[in-house]
């Protein structure tokens, strides 16, 4: 998919067919009358308020996210997606023109939200209900879908079951079928870790955090958009250009569409550690080499000093945050991490990334010595060395807020239990997840902490083990105590 399409809500394509509203819930029967198969014919089956759909003798979760048909009002509201998608055709989301796309075995159909006027093949139609979204979720009629593609439609009020058949010289049971079917079940398996995650919830107050598997630069430009995030004035994307010697780091190939696509500066500050990355002109050196230059302009920010931001009230360590002086010249800020361990922190995403990885050369050692130096790393606890993340953090997101916005993007591959700060990294153990993306720092840390967990210990375990080690969960309950944002998440798979 293009830069442009899908945007905040998560595109999931559900539809509308004409019905009385029935209660009571039963057990999806896959042998009913209306799930009888001629030969050749694809039967799909799904059932009010129920997660899974069948095709054919195939028994399958309808997405990741839990998603059910339900009764809303005197209408039937469907999965659509998943239903296009079991029969080889794409479905597509314009957000510009608030339009879906839906092909099959060689036709389209166009819907526009909140319109009643559909095109086949750029014929009009007029249908009875307009497409609407409603709590992220996309409604579209199914008859006239289903009806335009030659698929049959039949509902069992009794049992609430809804059968759509494609007839057998309809179906598009091609090798390229096949292949997206194939291709379908193994991602279902690798996003397994979705699944369960300890601090992911339905519950709408709860901030969202998107994910898509696809980590390429079209991954990322599609995520992005979810968020609706428009950057005012000057625009600061915060990475780590990685430590001479390190691989892991962001690769340049995939972030550089979308920090060109907002005009951005990547913004660094100097490490307080030495290496290559602890003088400004060697520093831009490390840059030019692992490729940031030839994408964008890279700025040392504190390369003519530090400056001091206020932090919040609910601090309990730091007085105030020590960043680059230039950090004054931006407005806007894309905080865009590699998840990872860390040595001295457990792991390392978002939060640290924007209070370490904004804080000056001496703002590095005032948050590493727990708020006690800016000279000495010594003084501090571990505990309060992680809580001064939490607060560095909180202070750059609420100088953002009241300026051009900030927004929050964790990609998760090359998992090392060792940063990027690190010349000599272990070897990545575990599988590459995704990308994730949101506007809380605290829940897109906890969300990627969560995949971890939920990740065979044979693969996550020493990265696990890094994190308990360092106590590296303490930055995220101190985050959620002063306020910076909530463990409780919401996860939206753009996927799907």
């Amino acid at each position: 998919m293009t830069a442009n399409i899908k945007k905040t809500i998560v595109f999931i394509i559900a539809a509308a067919m004409v019905c009385l509203a029935f209660t009571g819930i039963v057990a999806l029967n896959t042998q009913t009358d209306n799930a009888f198969a001629a030969d050749g014919e694809t039967v799909i089956t799904l059932q009010i308020e129920n997660p899974e759909m069948t095709v054919g003798d195939d028994t399958l979760s309808i997405d990741d996210s839990g998603t059910a048909p339900i009764i809303a009002g005197d209408r039937t509201l469907v999965p659509v997606r998943a239903i296009i998608e079991a029969v080889g055709g794409t479905v597509e989301w314009n957000a510009d023109t608030r339009t879906a796309a839906l092909t099959y075995g060689g036709d389209e159909i166009r819907l526009i939200i909140d319109s009643t006027t559909a095109y086949l093949n750029d014929t009009a139609n007029e249908l009875d209900v307009a497409p609407v979204i409603i709590n992220y979720r996309t409604m579209l009629p199914i008859r006239f879908i289903a009806e335009s593609f030659g698929f049959s439609v039949d509902w069992d009020g009794d049992d609430r079951i809804i059968t759509i058949t494609v007839p057998a010289d309809e179906a598009a049971a091609t090798d390229e079928t096949t292949e997206t079917e194939d291709t379908a079940v193994t991602n279902g398996e690798e996003l397994a870790v979705l699944n369960g995650l300890e601090h992911r919830t339905d519950d709408e107050e709860d901030p969202v955090v998107y994910f898509t598997s696809d980590i390429s630069s079209e991954g990322l430009i599609e995520i992005y958009s979810y968020l609706s995030f428009e950057p005012e004035g000057n625009v600061a994307i915060k990475l780590s250009t990685g430590e001479a010697g390190n691989t892991n780091y962001l690769d340049p190939n995939l972030i550089k569409d979308l920090v060109q696509s907002v005009d951005g500066t990547i913004v660094e500050c100097n490490t307080a550690y030495g290496g290559s990355r602890a003088s400004t002109a060697v520093h831009m050196q490390t840059a030019e080499d692992h490729g940031f230059t030839a994408i964008a302009d890279v700025d040392i920010m504190d390369a003519d000093g530090s400056i001091q931001i206020p932090v919040s009230d609910a601090a309990e360590n730091l007085e105030y945050d020590i960043v680059g002086s230039h950090y004054e010249n931006y407005d806007s800020m894309i905080v865009l991490s590699h998840f990872k361990g860390h040595a001295m922190g457990g792991f390392g995403g978002a939060i640290k990334n924007t209070s370490i990885g904004v804080a000056s050369s001496e703002g590095k050692v005032y948050i590493h010595s727990g708020a006690h130096s800016t000279t000495s790393w010594s003084g501090g606890t571990q505990d309060q060395f992680l809580e001064c993340m939490a607060e560095a953090a909180q202070a750059v997101y609420n100088d953002r807020q009241e300026n051009g916005g900030i927004i929050y993007i964790s990609v998760m591959n090359h998992l090392s239990v060792d940063c990027d700060c690190d010349s000599n990294p272990a070897e990545p153990e575990m599988h590459d997840v995704g990308i994730l993306a949101s506007y809380d720092p605290v829940a897109l840390d906890q969300a990627c902490v969560d995949i971890v967990y939920n990740t065979d210990d044979s693969e996550s375990g020493a990265l696990q083990e890094r994190i308990e080690s360092r106590n590296g969960i303490h930055t995220l309950e101190h985050a959620e105590k002063i306020g910076l944002g909530s463990r409780e998440y919401q996860l939206v798979n753009i996927d799907i």
